[in-house]
Protein backbone atom coordinates (compact mmCIF):
# COMPACT_ATOMS: atom_id res chain seq x y z
CA UNK A 1 0.00 0.00 0.00
CA UNK A 2 1.21 3.55 -0.86
CA UNK A 3 2.41 5.73 2.01
CA UNK A 4 -0.48 8.01 1.45
CA UNK A 5 -3.99 6.91 -0.13
CA UNK A 6 -6.59 9.61 -1.58
CA UNK A 7 -9.18 6.33 -0.88
CA UNK A 8 -10.98 7.31 -4.08
CA UNK A 9 -10.96 3.72 -5.22
CA UNK A 10 -12.41 2.79 -2.17
CA UNK A 11 -15.25 5.53 -1.94
CA UNK A 12 -15.93 4.42 -5.45
CA UNK A 13 -16.27 1.17 -5.40
CA UNK A 14 -18.07 1.56 -1.91
CA UNK A 15 -20.89 3.89 -3.21
CA UNK A 16 -21.51 1.67 -6.11
CA UNK A 17 -21.47 -1.29 -4.67
CA UNK A 18 -23.27 -0.58 -1.26
CA UNK A 19 -21.55 -2.60 1.03
CA UNK A 20 -17.58 -3.91 1.08
CA UNK A 21 -15.68 -6.75 2.98
CA UNK A 22 -12.14 -5.70 4.40
CA UNK A 23 -9.18 -7.24 4.48
CA UNK A 24 -6.19 -5.63 6.19
CA UNK A 25 -2.77 -5.70 8.59
CA UNK A 26 -4.08 -6.77 11.85
CA UNK A 27 -1.48 -4.77 13.51
CA UNK A 28 -4.19 -1.67 12.34
CA UNK A 29 -4.55 1.89 11.65
CA UNK A 30 -6.00 1.03 8.27
CA UNK A 31 -9.37 1.17 9.33
CA UNK A 32 -8.86 5.15 10.92
CA UNK A 33 -7.56 6.02 7.35
CA UNK A 34 -10.25 5.47 5.37
CA UNK A 35 -12.84 6.09 7.96
CA UNK A 36 -10.96 9.26 7.70
CA UNK A 37 -11.08 9.98 4.16
CA UNK A 38 -15.22 8.78 4.26
CA UNK A 39 -15.39 11.33 6.64
CA UNK A 40 -13.92 13.95 4.39
CA UNK A 41 -16.45 13.09 1.33
CA UNK A 42 -19.18 13.80 3.47
CA UNK A 43 -19.89 10.76 5.11
CA UNK A 44 -20.90 9.46 8.98
CA UNK A 45 -19.09 6.54 10.72
CA UNK A 46 -20.54 4.28 12.99
CA UNK A 47 -18.45 1.76 14.28
CA UNK A 48 -19.80 -1.86 15.66
CA UNK A 49 -18.68 -4.58 16.28
CA UNK A 50 -20.55 -8.09 15.14
CA UNK A 51 -19.86 -9.70 18.12
CA UNK A 52 -23.32 -10.03 20.12
CA UNK A 53 -24.93 -7.84 17.53
CA UNK A 54 -27.94 -10.62 17.59
CA UNK A 55 -30.56 -10.22 14.93
CA UNK A 56 -29.03 -7.80 12.51
CA UNK A 57 -32.38 -6.56 11.01
CA UNK A 58 -34.24 -6.26 14.25
CA UNK A 59 -31.04 -4.21 15.68
CA UNK A 60 -30.08 -1.59 13.42
CA UNK A 61 -33.78 -1.25 11.15
CA UNK A 62 -36.50 -2.16 14.08
CA UNK A 63 -37.34 -1.23 17.77
CA UNK A 64 -35.84 -3.84 19.75
CA UNK A 65 -36.06 -5.34 23.23
CA UNK A 66 -32.93 -5.74 25.27
CA UNK A 67 -32.90 -7.04 28.81
CA UNK A 68 -29.83 -6.07 30.78
CA UNK A 69 -27.71 -8.35 33.13
CA UNK A 70 -29.22 -8.45 36.56
CA UNK A 71 -26.20 -8.73 38.18
CA UNK A 72 -26.98 -10.96 40.67
CA UNK A 73 -30.03 -8.95 41.72
CA UNK A 74 -33.51 -10.98 41.06
CA UNK A 75 -37.41 -9.48 41.70
CA UNK A 76 -39.35 -12.70 43.53
CA UNK A 77 -43.14 -12.67 42.14
CA UNK A 78 -42.79 -8.92 41.08
CA UNK A 79 -41.89 -9.32 37.76
CA UNK A 80 -40.37 -11.86 34.74
CA UNK A 81 -37.23 -13.63 36.56
CA UNK A 82 -34.87 -13.27 33.60
CA UNK A 83 -36.18 -9.00 34.19
CA UNK A 84 -37.30 -6.57 32.76
CA UNK A 85 -37.18 -5.78 28.94
CA UNK A 86 -36.78 -2.17 27.61
CA UNK A 87 -37.10 -0.97 24.41
CA UNK A 88 -34.46 0.57 22.13
CA UNK A 89 -34.57 2.45 18.84
CA UNK A 90 -33.03 1.12 16.01
CA UNK A 91 -29.76 1.94 15.47
CA UNK A 92 -28.95 2.78 11.98
CA UNK A 93 -32.02 4.08 11.25
CA UNK A 94 -31.75 6.58 14.33
CA UNK A 95 -28.70 7.99 12.95
CA UNK A 96 -30.17 8.45 9.90
CA UNK A 97 -32.64 10.58 11.30
CA UNK A 98 -29.94 12.86 13.04
CA UNK A 99 -28.04 13.08 9.61
CA UNK A 100 -26.83 16.67 8.97
CA UNK A 101 -28.32 18.22 5.99
CA UNK A 102 -24.98 18.41 3.57
CA UNK A 103 -24.32 14.71 4.64
CA UNK A 104 -24.23 11.87 2.15
CA UNK A 105 -25.19 9.22 4.11
CA UNK A 106 -24.28 6.89 7.45
CA UNK A 107 -21.52 3.98 6.69
CA UNK A 108 -21.63 1.18 9.63
CA UNK A 109 -18.26 -0.33 9.54
CA UNK A 110 -18.83 -3.42 11.43
CA UNK A 111 -15.20 -4.89 12.82
CA UNK A 112 -15.08 -9.26 13.60
CA UNK A 113 -16.90 -9.48 10.68
CA UNK A 114 -16.04 -13.33 10.22
CA UNK A 115 -18.37 -14.41 13.34
CA UNK A 116 -21.35 -13.71 10.74
CA UNK A 117 -23.43 -15.87 9.15
CA UNK A 118 -23.81 -16.09 5.56
CA UNK A 119 -27.89 -15.29 6.15
CA UNK A 120 -26.48 -12.05 7.93
CA UNK A 121 -23.81 -11.21 5.19
CA UNK A 122 -26.58 -11.65 2.91
CA UNK A 123 -28.56 -9.27 4.84
CA UNK A 124 -25.92 -6.37 5.11
CA UNK A 125 -25.17 -7.25 1.47
CA UNK A 126 -28.96 -6.18 0.55
CA UNK A 127 -29.26 -3.18 3.62
CA UNK A 128 -28.19 -0.41 0.88
CA UNK A 129 -30.65 -1.46 -1.51
CA UNK A 130 -33.45 -1.04 1.59
CA UNK A 131 -32.11 2.36 2.89
CA UNK A 132 -29.67 4.08 -0.30
CA UNK A 133 -28.19 6.25 2.45
CA UNK A 134 -26.91 3.05 4.14
CA UNK A 135 -23.59 1.82 3.40
CA UNK A 136 -21.86 -1.53 4.86
CA UNK A 137 -18.19 -2.07 5.46
CA UNK A 138 -17.56 -5.34 6.83
CA UNK A 139 -14.04 -6.41 8.04
CA UNK A 140 -13.59 -10.00 7.12
CA UNK A 141 -10.04 -10.77 8.54
CA UNK A 142 -6.43 -9.91 7.83
CA UNK A 143 -4.27 -9.43 4.90
CA UNK A 144 -0.60 -8.26 4.93
CA UNK A 145 -1.97 -5.17 2.55
CA UNK A 146 -5.01 -3.46 2.43
CA UNK A 147 -7.62 -5.11 0.15
CA UNK A 148 -11.28 -5.02 -0.24
CA UNK A 149 -14.63 -6.26 -2.94
CA UNK A 150 -17.98 -6.42 -2.47
CA UNK A 151 -19.31 -8.34 -0.18
CA UNK A 152 -21.37 -9.88 -2.96
CA UNK A 153 -18.60 -11.81 -3.49
CA UNK A 154 -17.52 -13.28 0.02
CA UNK A 155 -21.10 -14.63 -0.59
CA UNK A 156 -20.39 -16.70 -3.39
CA UNK A 157 -16.81 -18.11 -2.17
CA UNK A 158 -18.76 -19.23 1.12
Amino acid sequence: MALLTTGKGFIRDLENTGALATYMPLEGGFEGRYQRRLRARGYITLSLTARGLGDLAAYLTGVHGVRPPHLGKKNIAQDAMVGLRYYVPPIALYHLETLPPQSKGLVLWIIEGTVLSRQEREYLTNLPQIEPRIKVVLEMGGERYFRWQPLQETLVAA
